[in-house]
């Protein structure tokens, strides 16, 4: 039994519980699993809803459980592409603020990466070469860092 006022205890979801951000997070722990080969794969946690006509939070968490950030809620995604984009936000909010460091980082500039659309395909985006005044560019789609060659570049 609970105290009143003690947090909830998160629970591991289940796969297939959210389809769509399993999905979205297994593409995520491909880029994770090849950025920070030494982190174990993010995880989705719950935690039930204050109020009883709200539904649960949905977070991405560390495999310790720990997390950062907003919530994902169950029923915003209606594509993987939102979904995508999504937890690549929620993912690289808890991997840098609960591990201290940005992520992922572009392996030519050392920069944190963002996910951006690139010609309709979310994409890790580096700030990179714009103080030589050089375009920034994408790295790979998200989910491929795995599959690096030449990086394309794109005017930003």
């Amino acid at each position: 039994m609970r105290a009143l006022f003690d947090p909830p205890e998160p629970r591991r979801v289940s796969p297939g519980e959210y389809p769509m951000w399993d999905r979205a997070l297994a593409l995520l722990n491909r880029d994770l699993a090849v950025t920070l080969p030494q982190q174990e794969p993010l995880q989705l946690l719950a935690l039930p809803p204050n109020d009883a006509d709200e539904p649960e939070g949905v977070y991405v968490a560390l495999a310790n459980g720990e997390w950062h950030g907003n919530c994902l809620y169950p029923d915003s995604p209606d594509n993987l592409a939102s979904a995508l984009a999504i937890v690549a936000d929620a993912a690289q909010e808890t991997v840098t603020e609960r591990l201290w460091q940005a992520w992922p980082l572009c392996a030519e500039h050392g920069l944190g990466m963002h996910a951006r659309d690139a010609d309709g395909q979310l994409s890790w985006w580096c700030a990179g070469e714009r103080s030589r005044r050089g375009p920034a560019h994408v790295r790979a789609a998200v989910g491929a860092l795995d599959t690096l060659g030449e990086s394309s570049r794109t005017r930003s």
